[in-house]
């Protein structure tokens, strides 16, 4: 996998995390999707959205799309997602994202994803075997520890090393044990769905 030639890890290095809005599970339509941009895990100096088809197969383009048509794209040096699956089972390709835009992503999840249980899942689903061969080719997932004696968080990534990743994922949690800039846009992306904010943050 190519790898961009990576810079030092700033404290205010430009970071922008994506989260989807709340959808009700085998719907149809439309998923907000929201992206801060971040200057490490301190400071939210944007705010970006697009939409993507509930159980589609469009998160990866739609991606590309927002971040190369922003007016932040030149400062922005990471970014960051909850997760590879958005709006169901909306498959996110990291690598294609990196090789689309330029930047490096870091895909975050909370908890360890069960393998097993999200083959069974996406079973149902048109094009299932496309969706599972994105997932397993997003790479080997790493735990990070981000607060001493809490239980890590788990990262996969493309475009540069995993020392790069780790340091990144670290930096920017600022106020939880998961990054800052994913914390504000699943606050975000909530609040606008529901008018109100909530969630596990």
């Amino acid at each position: 996998m190519r790898k961009v030639k990576f810079w030092q890890v700033k404290p205010e290095i430009r970071i922008l995390g994506i989260d989807d809005g709340p959808f009700e599970p085998h719907g149809v339509g439309k998923v907000l999707l929201v992206g801060t941009v971040f200057r490490g895990g301190r400071w939210l100096d944007g705010v970006l959205s697009t939409h993507i088809e509930l159980d589609g197969m469009d998160v990866t383009d739609r991606i590309i799309e927002m971040v190369n048509g922003s007016r932040h794209k030149g400062q922005l040096r990471i970014i960051m997602t909850d997760g590879v699956t958005f709006a169901g089972f909306n498959v996110l390709d990291i690598e294609k994202v990196f090789k689309g835009t330029g930047l490096p992503v870091i895909a975050v999840s909370r908890e360890l994803p069960n393998m097993k249980d999200v083959r069974k899942a996406i079973k149902h689903l048109p094009n299932w075997r496309e969706r599972w061969r994105v997932i397993r080719g997003t790479g080997k997932i790493y735990p990070v520890r981000t607060r001493r004696r809490a239980e890590p968080v788990y990262m996969q990534f493309a475009g540069m090393k995993r020392a790069d990743a780790e340091q990144v994922v670290k930096l920017s949690s600022t106020h939880s044990l998961i990054p800052e800039p994913l914390r504000a846009a699943h606050l975000i992306a909530t609040g606008i769905a529901r008018g109100e904010s909530s969630g596990r943050v």
